[in-house]
């Protein structure tokens, strides 16, 4: 797979020009066998150098730069590779995940927080029923 189509490669490098905002993330790469997810939001331009938050898989995500030619080359077991989210849309900075993601220890588990959070459910899961104030 293509990690960066070519309106995402134009839309982080913008967001590279401009690196006093906090962008919202354009991309999200993933392990699909085990620990490993990165949000993107910006690309120097290198073309090489991302900057987002990335979690590795031991309970202490980090914003940062990370290299797309050592995503584009890691080989995991029956032929796989890391994978871009073809369905990942960013809602919030990435201010707002990297806080999501340290309460929980993992970018996943914060998302899913997150989710929830703009879904309007409760902590449980759940969502109140008609009429019933939420918690």
């Amino acid at each position: 797979m293509i990690l960066l189509c070519p309106d995402l490669h134009e839309r982080l490098l913008a967001n590279g020009r401009r690196r006093e905002a906090d962008h919202v993330p354009a991309v999200r790469f993933f392990n699909p066998l085990g620990a490993g997810t990165w949000l993107a939001t910006e690309l120097d331009e290198d073309g090489d150098t991302l900057f987002g938050l990335a979690d590795l898989g031991f309970g202490c995500p980090e914003l940062g730069s990370f290299s797309l030619s050592e995503l584009q080359s890691i080989r995991l077991p029956f032929g796989m590779t890391i994978e871009r989210d073809l369905l990942f849309t960013g809602r919030h900075p990435i201010s707002v995940y990297a806080e999501a993601a340290r309460m929980t220890g993992s970018i996943p588990e914060g998302e899913r927080i997150l989710h929830a959070a703009a879904d309007g459910q409760r902590r449980d899961g759940s969502s109140p029923k008609e009429g019933e104030e939420e918690d």
